[in-house]
């Protein structure tokens, strides 16, 4: 317990001012420019980084996957992450060991550099931008405005479902669809910088019947939270009556969901408003600071009946 204990602490110092803990890491020459550009994943879903283990090649296994390791008496899957991105390494000298959507995998990486603390401020959507689909956002890495480093920090939902395709959830997979109760009107607001995640969010709640608005940060979902409320007071209204609920993803360029939860309950007009964290980030200390910061519930990606459970017990079900 006392484990979880300094977790949660420390991640509590980092997302109460809004920051957090970039590994960064290269993957070798790209295919199409030819540069060797800089990568990033959040340390918190780095369980260790390691010299490259021996690898056991898996006959069938999906295109992008090298084989398995054996780490510390737990066999996992081992991603060519060059290979998925469009990279040619000069050698696979590390691998990361991660945690994503309650699996554990490793990342077979060219070299690690360092880690460095970041404000989502310096976060930016990469989604408008020439940086490709399986990249959420651009995050830089110096002080200066203008020729600073960038750090591509990778969708890892998006690369997930293209490693290990039988792993992927798309939402269809429902197997109960409750009658919910939400105010004539209100919507669902939504937070997910992920394409892929967006898509399995999006396909639950129309399974479920529920309108919905979605925003890919946490500022732009805060941004449309005040819109919202603007138009409840015009119309005498709780914000409720606009704002059912409130889903959002933790990392997130430019705000996070930590932020955006603290944001809302500590304002006297949103507080009555439900928030369900909907993070990859599982584990006890993920749920025990999203109640810190006043969320109404928590639940790790991706199992669609357990976010159809998260949604009824927060909106709750017709009477009679």
């Amino acid at each position: 317990m006392s484990d979880v204990m300094r977790e949660i602490e420390e991640r509590s110092k980092l997302a109460g001012t809004n920051k957090f803990e970039l590994l960064i890491f290269r993957l070798g020459e790209d295919n199409n420019s030819h540069s060797r550009e800089i990568f990033g994943i959040n340390v918190f879903k780095v369980r260790e980084a390691l010299m490259m283990p021996s690898i056991t090649p898996m006959p069938g296994s999906p295109k992008h996957v090298l084989g398995v390791a054996n780490i510390r008496g737990q066999i996992i899957p081992v991603i060519d992450l060059p290979s998925v991105v469009g990279c040619t390494p000069q050698a696979f000298n590390i691998l990361l060991v991660t945690e994503y959507e309650r699996s554990v995998q490793g990342f077979a990486v060219e070299e690690v550099e360092e880690i460095v603390r970041l404000e989502w401020s310096r976060v930016v959507s990469a989604e408008k931008s020439a940086a490709g689909s399986l990249v959420t956002s651009l995050a830089r890495l110096d002080d200066q405005e203008e020729n600073a480093r960038l750090a591509l920090i990778l969708d890892v939902e998006s690369i997930l479902r293209e490693a290990l395709p039988f792993r992927f959830r798309s939402g269809e997979e429902i197997t109960r669809l409750p009658t919910i109760h939400m105010p004539e009107g209100a919507v669902v607001l939504y937070a997910d910088d992920s394409s892929v995640a967006r898509r399995q969010i999006e396909t639950v709640l129309s399974k479920l019947g529920l309108p919905f608005v979605g925003t890919r940060t946490g500022r732009e979902a805060w941004d449309r939270l005040k819109s919202f409320a603007v138009e409840a007071r015009a119309a005498g209204v709780p914000l409720r009556e606009k704002v059912a609920m409130v889903l959002t993803d933790l990392e997130m360029p430019e705000m996070d969901g930590f932020t955006l939860t603290r944001q809302m309950k500590e304002d006297e007009g949103m507080k009555s408003v439900p928030v369900v964290i909907h993070s990859s980030l599982s584990g006890s200390a993920n749920a025990a600071h999203a109640s810190k910061v006043g969320a109404d519930g928590y639940v790790a990606k991706f199992v669609p009946d357990e976010l159809v459970s998260e949604v009824v017990k927060v909106l709750g079900t017709p009477a009679g």
